[in-house]
């Protein structure tokens, strides 16, 4: 093996270490560093803390980014869930539009759920953020907004589980935003979902940018999906 193969090779391996450990550890082995983050999140520019092992710890998500650019206005209130909160921007962002808003941020990861607890104290947010792992939601609670920037990179059967657990629990009426890169699969996630969800819900593209779709997915109230 050539040397600049090699390198490549050590390369893919830790990007791949890297992903694992954001996407699947509860508590990550890198060493826990906190750093401050200027970033504007829906307009209002705020510092927040970031760390290693959590995913997009050295910056705001181009993806992360897109989706906050481009969903609608959030209601005043309700009951709202980010899915892979990571060190909160999307929960973050929630929080300050809609301050009535009960706001659950989920995540696997243990510092990710720290970040965002302590980043949102920070802000001094209208109501405190639920930032939790999956096991302290209540089983019969559902969610009128969901946001999410899913992670794709945990391959399609744990991404198709882990969307089809949380996307039924949309309350009637209820939407969801997703954003998901173009090159990822998008278009043919926004067909799985349609056939997976069924008639009771109307999944099709909200937006498109920097290479990213937004995906909508509306829980319909009694009406048909055209």
């Amino acid at each position: 093996m050539s040397e600049i193969a090699g390198k490549q090779q050590d390369k893919a391996s830790t990007e791949h270490q890297q992903h694992a450990e954001q996407y699947f550890s509860a508590e990550p082995s890198s060493r826990d560093v906190r750093r401050n983050l200027h970033v504007s999140l829906r307009g209002h520019d705020v510092d927040v803390e970031v760390s290693n092992g959590v995913f997009s710890g050295h910056r705001l998500d181009l993806g992360t980014s897109v989706l906050l650019r481009h969903a609608p206005e959030a209601p005043e209130n309700g009951t709202f869930l980010d899915i892979g909160c990571g060190w909160g921007p999307i929960a973050l962002a929630l929080g300050m539009e809609s301050p009535e808003a009960d706001i659950w941020a989920l995540d696997v990861n243990e510092r990710a759920l720290e970040l965002t607890k302590a980043n949102a104290e920070k802000l001094g947010l209208g109501k405190p953020i639920h930032a939790v792992k999956a096991d302290d939601i209540p089983p019969d609670l559902t969610f009128d907004l969901i946001w999410s920037n899913p992670p794709i990179r945990v391959g399609k059967d744990e991404l198709h589980a882990l969307l089809m657990t949380w996307l039924p629990r949309l309350s009637t009426n209820g939407y969801a935003y997703l954003v998901v890169q173009k090159n990822l699969g998008s278009d043919s996630l926004i067909k799985w979902l349609s056939a997976e969800l069924g008639d009771d819900f109307s999944v099709t593209k909200y937006a498109s940018s920097k290479g990213y779709r937004v995906i909508e997915v509306h829980r319909l109230n009694g009406e048909t999906a055209e």
